[in-house]
């Protein structure tokens, strides 16, 4: 691989009697990583069932790394949301920021979505995650792969950072920066990625991440925590940039990440001459099984003169969005709506607020205020559309619930054919389904799917067009 001489150099400095060992790496073959969707599925109860020859990423209980060759991304279970394909060191930030189930957490950089399924799987259905990018075009990723991975107290958004900040100051708990970088921790992934750095190499990116930083400072309440990450190698993007954040803001410190020594470095002092950056990360390719990685825990202390987020969200309450012909605060379902719902075996429609849009349901985190103004994709978890005498549950909600959470579940093993001829947007045959009406929870290996239609012994196809396998 043909590597910038400028680029090399100051590697060459960065490391000293290391590069020659750095430079080997490049020969390495490039390592694959899944981890698994604990919001769904054991780790232990997932490695029962895998098809695939794993082996563990030890700085990640539930990640692993698989073969090439395997085609991990077509088996059932990756339509099932049981992982999510990641390069091994890219499984850090998210790993370490502590999320504690009812927590207000905030993705600022989400797209496509590897480290925000994570934080949603950590907060188990409960509080509320914002996953955020602002390339439109992206978020459209991340947004499936949150309803692939069964997400629903969530909203996505595309939107700046400071835009964000008019609508949540100091209102989050936990925020995650995985920063726009020049990706110099990448060159053996993606060699593209050299060429741009020519074009847009730490001096370009250093001042963005810096203004991102201070956008998410303001964001996050007293107490709470921010991980600051990138992929790249250069200290002017990584501790120069945290002790310029330090320097600036007094009421912040670095943590300390537990229970990394063994696998990784500790962040570099001589730029900054500061000790407290040896509490930072650093991921080398020629260290570990991975490919480059920065990582920092910062904690916002708490103090007397520090106010938690009581602000009021100006103008109309997002509930008015919603139909008009409600009782009381809540929205008048239809009758088929209400006989569907009547087969979900969990009190799910008081777990927010319900509102319907152009026929089109919505559950709403509790947490979730009036957001009108910002861009968004989605905002909670997508019910279905009522339409004329019917009711057609959605695929958010087919991959939000569980096997057992829905009257009607009909489960396929994973190496039965008519899987992927579901998958394709079929119809099947399926004489032992017990049911002979209405809609069915597809599942494989007890893992749902999407929806089907009962008729005479077949399950007429409801999978989501958009997902089905060409």
């Amino acid at each position: 691989m043909k590597l910038p001489e400028a680029f090399l150099e100051k590697m060459r400095e960065l490391l000293g009697t290391e590069y020659e060992s750095y430079e080997k790496s490049y020969d390495n073959q490039r390592v694959c990583g899944l981890r698994v969707n604990t919001a769904k599925i054991s780790v232990e109860e997932f490695l029962k069932i895998t098809p695939f020859a794993l082996r563990p990423i030890p700085w990640t209980k539930n990640g692993f790394y698989y073969r090439e060759e395997d085609a991990v991304t077509k088996h059932p279970h990756y339509f099932a949301g049981l992982y999510y394909v990641q390069e091994p060191s890219a499984m850090i930030p998210a790993r370490i920021l502590p999320i504690t189930p009812g927590e207000k957490v905030l993705d600022l950089c989400a797209a496509p979505g590897g480290k925000a399924t994570e934080l949603g799987a950590k907060l188990k259905r409960n509080g509320l995650l914002v996953a955020n990018d602002i390339s439109n075009s992206r978020a459209k990723g991340l947004l499936k792969n949150l309803e692939l991975f069964g997400i629903g107290n969530m909203l996505v958004t595309s939107e700046t950072p400071q835009k964000l900040l008019q609508y949540f100051p100091e209102f989050f708990d936990k925020i995650l920066i995985d920063a726009p970088c020049s990706g110099e921790g990448m060159f053996r992934k993606d060699p593209s990625m050299a060429q741009d750095w020519l074009e847009r190499g730490p001096s370009y990116y250093a001042p963005i991440q810096r203004e991102i930083l201070e956008t998410a400072s303001k964001m996050v309440k007293p107490g709470g925590s921010i991980v600051y990450s990138t992929c790249t190698f250069d200290p002017e993007e990584n501790e120069k940039n945290i002790q310029y954040f330090l320097d600036h803001h007094s009421e912040f410190s670095i943590e300390k990440i537990e229970d990394w020594e063994e696998h990784f470095s500790c962040g570099r002092t001589q730029e900054t001459k500061n000790e407290a950056m040896r509490q930072c990360v650093r991921i080398w390719p020629y260290k570990v099984e991975g490919e480059g990685h920065f990582a920092a825990l910062l904690k916002r202390q708490t103090s007397e003169n520090s106010r938690e987020n009581t602000r009021e969200m100006d103008g109309c309450d997002f509930k008015d969005l919603g139909r008009k012909d409600r009782k009381g605060d809540s929205v008048i379902l239809s009758e088929e709506t209400a006989a569907f719902f009547k087969q979900v075996k969990l009190p799910l429609l008081s777990q927010g607020t319900v509102t319907n849009y152009g026929g089109k349901l919505y559950l709403l985190p509790k947490d979730l205020n009036n957001i009108r103004g910002l861009r968004f994709l989605r905002t909670g978890l997508y019910l279905g559309e009522e339409a004329k005498n019917r009711f057609e549950p959605s695929q958010a909600l087919a991959m939000y619930l569980r096997a057992e959470e829905y009257a009607q579940s009909f489960s396929m093993d994973s190496r039965d054919v008519r899987v992927l001829k579901y998958l394709k947007g079929e119809t099947i045959e399926a004489e032992e389904c017990p049911y002979k009406k209405g809609y069915v929870l597809v599942c494989v290996d007890g893992y749902p799917l999407g929806w089907a239609k009962v008729a005479g012994g077949f399950l007429k196809n409801k999978y989501y067009v958009g997902w089905r396998l060409q």
